[in-house]
């Protein structure tokens, strides 16, 4: 019994262990609030389908101090937007702009899903094969005598 109260404290004690430190806020509301904004235009080259808002991946969380410090040295918006797309590219943009090389990524799934409703459409509208022949009086004999069967 002893060690069963022993080892209910020793577990309840590792609880706080596990707790990690909340990320550090800015002194001003409103450059927090800049930095969320810009965070949320920011793809996770980690994750890929979140912002790196949203992300608690390490290299979302260095991303996002980044752009917190590029907003402590006074740069634009676009400016940090510029800085990230010059180097991770425009995968990093949650929104990429359209241009012949995003083409694809902008219209690919509209084309895919036009192309599969044209195939689907024509396989719908295509003649349907003509059912088997008939076998003649001769033939079903020949069937039946081929599988033992007897036939009146």
């Amino acid at each position: 019994m002893a060690r069963l109260a022993l080892y209910f404290l020793v577990l309840a004690l590792s609880f706080p262990l596990q707790a990690t430190e909340a990320p550090p806020a800015a002194a001003d509301p409103q450059l927090e609030k800049r930095v969320l904004s810009l965070a949320e235009e920011l793809r996770c080259l980690v994750c890929q389908n979140q912002t790196i808002a949203d992300s608690n991946a390490p290299l979302a969380v260095d991303l996002r101090e980044q752009v917190r410090e590029k907003v402590r040295q006074g740069h634009t918006d676009s400016e940090i937007i510029d800085y990230m797309v010059q180097r991770y590219g425009d995968f990093v943009r949650y929104r990429p702009p359209v241009r012949p090389a995003t083409l694809l990524l902008w219209f690919g799934p509209a084309v895919l899903l036009l192309g599969g409703l044209f195939v689907l459409v024509r396989r719908l509208r295509a003649p349907r094969a003509e059912p088997a022949a008939q076998l003649s009086e001769a033939e079903r004999a020949r069937a039946a005598s081929l599988l033992g069967e007897d036939r009146p």
